[in-house]
């Protein structure tokens, strides 16, 4: 069949197109009766391209034959039937059988095919010659459609000359006696009020032969999904985030900007830029005036202010924004307004002005915004007189649009707001400038508010640096009310993340530097933070004590933040010290206080600290509901990525997982849709491994090089990623791997914490050792020797941490009580299976029952069912076959509902329900060994006693027995080494 589309090669995936194309199919009559007419419009870039070639495709596969002709943009010189002469001229060149038969039955067609030009000179033939072209195409296509169903498509209409757009109204007005559609395409957005295609389309919209469809922007989860395709290596959500807002709905957008992010770009591409500036041309010099006017103001821009930066006169203006909108690059939008059709359009015209003028342009709006004569915030003042180089202005609507941002909720645009009028301030005439004026700007408060709104959008990083720049800049003959300002803004953003920093030295020095007379607000906030520092520290006492004094003061003075805020320190105090009641009492009626005082910040705290108060209880549904009510709250409140919030969203998705609601998990993790500043998006993806490696989705080690760069930064990131991790490499046999693993994490987070004995290790150490010994039930006598010295080194270790625990009086809670009992039973697994100084069976078969009480009392529905699961392996293997199934059917069950496929495995290597249980009548000689008789023999060969295949297997010494008879049976052999040699002889045995 004819074809003259891209090869498939070269066209990019087809995405979120279902609907449309299975609606084109149907029109052109695709599995029925073939014919009719369909009209396609859409933008440039949209895909109808891509959707034709997906629809010669599909017909193609059906039988089809397809003929394409393409309309060129020769301006006023188009080449009159340029589609029917390209489709025709193929078809002679591509399939000369047909032609010639064609020729043979059709006078008229043998006088199209030889040369193009035939069809162009009879443009300006009279009307009798036309309608006999006319005619001889409807009888060519009739043709061709009696031999094999046809499908004509005509793109790019909207470049067509009048003679084609006759012949199309033609072939659509005219009824074909054979199965032939006929599909045609234009870029709508090409219309402009004058254009030629208008008409005719209101002409086709009229026929009832005729069908118009409109192909829309694809929605933004369809343009995501054509990201991924285009770019299979992750990329940053944020920059996922531009791309998709820049594209507009766009597919071809979408491709071209995300070659440019793969080229590490962020200007816009050249050729798409060329490309888009093409429709500029249309437009007369005043027209272009107003548009590069309208591209310094952003993609929309109000009539007032355009009015002041375009140096046209009212009528003038008029007139090119007219003719700007009837060319469809700008857009009314309300009242008083306009906008470019595409984001791009505008970055591409901003892109291509001369410096000059775009220096004039900036300063003209800020001139006008200054004037008020044309309505604007303090961010547009900013960036217009920063552009315009008057960076006294500009320093001075920085802060002014900071603090706007911060009243709204917006702390990541007033962190970028206060960061540049810092970076202003730097400057020596600024600083001077600004510091001569009576509305002069204190840098220590500047920085201090960016490290405040840097921290409450989640770049806790960033707010650090911000207040230790400023810190290492403050001059030593400094006020000490500076200094402890900055220390306190330093203080504040290291609680919140893992840092090297002397927390506590840091606000000591703070506390020393403030007056104790008269009491104020900074000194409330100061010593709140100083007994966070204590309880940090494990100093409950002074904790306690400093959080008492700024309690005292906050109520004094009406400070509802710092009140809450000493509140929940003292809440943590009582837990600590054993009553978990009190504390939670205290945290329900500081959320409540902190709410009804609009301290959103105090308000998330005690969220969070009741979630954690929850779990550490083991009352893990209730644990859920507070932190995602802290996640929710924070999202209410348009702080999403704020200090616990954040926290609480990522709690939420731990917790869930603890909980068995895996769906609930991996959608707390997906932030899709949503720009989450790095540190977020880490703990998130991290989290989001850990979900992987319980499913058995090995894919999920692809996110770990990653996330690896944030491990010295956040322990918590490399927690969950190390640790689902060694899930993932135990999973799949690279031992070696998981325990380098395992080292890699006590490294770094034991340096980052400056504590090798967190807790996190008795977790870390009990799955490794669960690896080991499922290794030791696999290998031989030399491997197994040298798994237990690996494991019982380790097994030490992760007791030393334990007992470290208790030596500081931090108690495990349920969470740490089921781990430890995991580690011991996976310890003791390994020396039974290894054989190095095995406990006996009565003491492996307790200790794995801990393990399962431990993890159910928790409440940690998947570790619960894995600990059945191993269980039950010791159970069979010490003859208590019954209740061994009764847990693998547990098991079973709850790894059934999760979807958890590699315990699905491992409980598949268990004999299941109703499995027999009684001695096995042998079979007679020559049988087939079965399975588990030619694994029984494999170990048989290795020298192993029964009782050893019986713990390498899983099962009782008397099954194992049971087996070998059968082997020596079927093998005719008197004994057991008799037997290899006769399997060896066989080929049974390698």
């Amino acid at each position: 069949m004819m074809d003259c589309m891209p090869p498939e090669s070269t066209l990019s995936p087809l995405v979120g197109r279902a609907e449309e194309i299975d609606r084109l199919a149907d029109l052109v009559g695709l599995g029925r009766a073939p014919g009719g007419a369909v009209v396609l419009g859409g933008d440039a870039g949209v895909g109808k391209s891509r959707l034709l070639a997906e629809l010669r495709d599909r017909v193609q596969h059906g039988g089809w034959r397809v003929l394409v002709g393409h309309c060129l943009d020769f301006g006023d010189s188009a080449l009159p039937y340029l589609p029917f002469s390209e489709a025709f001229g193929r078809l002679a060149n591509d399939e000369p059988a047909t032609a010639k038969n064609l020729v043979e039955t059709s006078p008229a067609i043998g006088r199209l095919l030889p040369s193009r030009r035939l069809l162009a000179d009879t443009a300006d033939k009279p009307a009798t010659d036309r309608a006999e072209l006319f005619t001889a195409v409807h009888a060519g296509l009739s043709e061709l459609g009696r031999i094999a169903p046809l499908l004509l498509i005509v793109e790019d209409v909207h470049w067509a000359d009048q003679s084609t757009r006759e012949l199309l109204t033609f072939l659509f007005t005219r009824q074909f006696d054979a199965p032939v559609a006929v599909v045609a395409s234009y870029r709508s957005d090409d219309l402009h009020r004058r254009h030629p295609l208008r008409a005719t389309l209101a002409e086709w919209g009229r026929l009832p032969a005729v069908t118009r469809l409109h192909l829309d922007p694809l929605g933004g989860a369809d343009l995501r999904r054509l990201v991924q395709a285009l770019h299979p290596e992750p990329l940053p959500e944020h920059e996922v985030q531009r791309i998709l807002e820049r594209a507009d709905g766009n597919p071809f957008f979408v491709e071209e900007l995300v070659a440019a992010a793969e080229a590490g770009d962020g200007w816009l591409p050249t050729e798409l830029a060329d490309l888009l500036l093409v429709r500029l041309d249309q437009l007369d010099d005043d027209g272009r005036l107003a548009v590069r006017a309208a591209s310094v103001v952003g993609r929309r821009v109000p009539h007032d202010l355009l009015a002041r930066g375009s140096d046209l006169s009212t009528a003038a203006l008029d007139r090119a924004l007219r003719a700007a909108v009837e060319a469809n690059v700008l857009v009314a939008v309300g009242s008083d307004g306009y906008a470019f059709r595409h984001a791009l359009l505008a970055e591409a015209v901003y892109q291509d002005l001369l410096p000059g003028e775009r220096v004039r342009l900036h300063a003209a709006y800020a001139k006008a915004l200054i004037a008020r004569e044309a309505d604007g915030t303090a961010a547009e003042l900013a960036r217009h007189a920063r552009a315009a180089h008057d960076l006294v202005t500009a320093t001075r609507a920085s802060v002014q649009a900071g603090d706007e941002a911060m009243m709204v909720g917006g702390p990541d645009e007033a962190t970028r707001h206060y960061e540049l009028a810092l970076e202003l301030l730097a400057e020596p005439d600024v600083a001077a400038a600004v510091g001569d004026s009576p509305d002069g700007i204190d840098p220590v408060a500047l920085a201090v508010r960016a490290s405040a709104a840097a921290a409450a959008a989640g770049h806790v990083f960033r707010a650090l640096a911000l207040a230790e720049d400023q810190l290492h800049a403050l001059p030593a003959d400094a006020a000490p009310l500076d200094r402890a300002r900055l220390l306190y803004a330093l203080a504040s953003s290291a609680l919140l993340a893992d840092t090297r920093h002397d927390l506590l030295a840091l606000t000591t020095e703070a506390v020393a530097l403030v007056p104790a007379e008269p009491p104020t607000a900074f000194q409330a906030q100061i010593l709140s933070v100083h007994a966070r520092a204590n309880l940090d520290r494990a100093r409950d006492e002074d904790a306690a004590r400093w959080a008492g004094e700024a309690l005292s003061i906050a109520r004094r003075l009406g400070l509802p933040d710092v009140s809450a805020d000493a509140a929940t320190t003292l809440a943590r105090i009582d837990e600590r010290a054993g009553d978990p009641e009190a504390s939670q009492r205290a945290l329900v009626e500081t959320v409540a206080a902190a709410r009804a005082a609009g301290e959103v910040a105090a308000e998330l705290r005690g969220l969070f600290n009741l979630g954690g108060l929850h779990y550490e209880l083991g009352r893990v549904p209730q644990a859920v509901d507070v932190y995602r009510e802290g996640w929710q709250r924070a999202v209410e409140v348009g702080r999403p990525w704020a200090p616990y919030g954040m926290d609480a969203r990522a709690m939420t998705a731990v917790v869930a997982l603890v909980n068995g609601d895996w769906p609930l998990a991996a959608a707390s993790v997906d932030f899709s849709g949503e720009s989450p500043p790095g540190q977020a998006e880490a703990i998130l993806d991290a989290i989001g491994m850990e979900i992987a490696a319980a499913r058995g989705d090995i894919d999920g080690l692809d996110a770990l090089p990653r996330l690896q760069g944030w491990w010295p930064k956040d322990g918590l990131v490399a927690i969950f990623s190390g640790g689902a991790a060694i899930e993932l490499l135990g999973q799949r046999g690279d031992l070696a791997a998981a325990e380098a693993m395992y080292d890699d994490i006590v490294a770094s987070v034991g340096g980052l914490w400056q504590q090798p004995m967190f807790s996190g290790r008795i977790r870390l150490g009990a799955l490794v050792l669960g690896h080991l010994a499922t290794a030791a039930s696999r290998g031989g006598v030399e491997e197994r020797a040298d798994l237990a010295k690996r494991g019982i080194e380790l097994a030490e270790r992760t007791t030393t941490v334990a007992a470290d625990m208790e030596c500081r009086g931090r108690r495990r809670g349920p969470e740490g009580d089921a781990w430890v009992a995991r580690a011991t039973a996976e310890e003791a697994r390994l020396r039974w299976l290894s054989g190095h100084d095995p406990v006996p069976e009565e003491q492996l078969v307790e200790e794995w029952r801990r393990a399962v009480a431990a993890f159910e009392r928790f409440g940690h529905v998947y570790e619960t069912a894995r600990s059945r699961a191993r269980l039950a392996a010791v159970l069979r293997a010490t003859g208590q076959a019954a209740e061994a199934t009764e847990e693998i059917s547990r098991a079973r069950e709850a790894a059934t509902r999760l979807g958890a496929q590699s315990l699905l495995a491992e409980l598949r290597t268990l004999a299941g329900p109703g499995a027999p249980t009684s001695r096995t009548p042998a079979s007679r000689r020559d049988e087939p060994l079965t399975a588990r008789e030619n694994e029984v023999l494999t170990l048989v060969a290795e020298g192993r006693s029964n009782r050893e295949i019986a713990q390498q297997l899983f099962i009782s010494a008397k099954t194992v027995s049971v087996h070998v008879s059968n082997i020596l049976a079927k093998l005719d052999a008197a004994g057991r080494t008799e037997a290899v040699a006769v399997a060896r002889r066989r080929g049974l045995l390698v």
